[in-house]
């Protein structure tokens, strides 16, 4: 997925978002994004069969909770609907996270869902936070115990700067999913819970390069939690730094 350059994640504008999706959207445009990815799809999926085209804009992933919901479906027919390949679910509580059986509870149900989106023409992914990095079950963080029981349909979405809140060498971890990730949320700061020490890609501390070298496949997505400054300029800084350094 990373060979057309980046993606941005709109959770990280979604106060402009509510206000006015298709400004916002062509807003993005004039920065120079040609891909997005929504966030609470089914919410916003109105908005975004038209805006998206408006805007010239695809999104070839979104994020939507659906491990273990009754209204799955829906989601994976919307999806479908609006040229998403890619659905990934953002994050599942904690507690299942806990024993290693709930970990395999969590595959038991990605997979199940796989068979479903599949009849859509959707394939699905889970998005980590630093829970399933902190979490660990014979030595190896949750998530890749995770890995152990996914059919090979399911894929990752791998949030580097909340692996390093969890503990975990994002670049060491993108190594050792291999092509299992199909997507990398690139943030940047200290490395800290609090989401307003992030910054800009390329003014923190995570080594951005490495990353990027070590999932060269995988779609790369911008996204910022928070920030003390302006969340715009910080996903355009983040693009023009991306592209100044030959990684977008």
């Amino acid at each position: 997925m990373g060979s057309s350059g980046p993606s941005v994640q709109l959770y990280t504008v979604r106060e402009a978002l509510a206000a006015d999706l298709p400004a916002t959207l062509h807003r993005l445009a004039e920065i120079g994004f040609t891909r997005v990815e929504p966030f609470a799809l089914t919410r916003y999926a109105a908005g975004l069969a038209t805006g998206l085209a408006a805007a010239g804009l695809e999104a070839p992933t979104a994020h939507q909770s659906f491990v273990g919901r009754a209204d799955a479906d829906a989601a994976f027919a919307r999806a479908a609907e609006l040229g998403v390949r890619t659905l990934v679910d953002p994050i599942v509580d904690r507690a299942r996270w806990s024993t290693a059986d709930g970990v395999r509870s969590v595959a038991d149900d990605l997979n199940a869902a796989a068979d479903r989106a599949a009849r859509h023409g959707v394939t699905l992914a889970y998005h980590n936070h630093a829970q399933e990095l902190e979490i660990h079950h014979d030595g190896r963080p949750a998530l890749e115990v995770l890995v152990d029981h996914l059919d090979g349909r399911v894929g990752l979405e791998v949030d580097v700067y909340w692996a390093t809140v969890g503990g975990v060498d994002p670049v060491g971890l993108l190594g050792r999913l291999g092509p299992r990730v199909l997507a990398v949320h690139l943030k940047d700061g200290p490395g800290t819970p609090e989401p307003l020490d992030q910054v800009a890609v390329g003014r923190g501390t995570l080594p951005i390069r490495e990353i990027a070298s070590a999932a060269p496949h995988a779609l790369r997505v911008i996204e910022l939690d928070d920030t003390r400054g302006d969340r715009f300029a910080a996903v355009a800084d983040s693009l023009a730094w991306l592209r100044a350094e030959g990684l977008a």
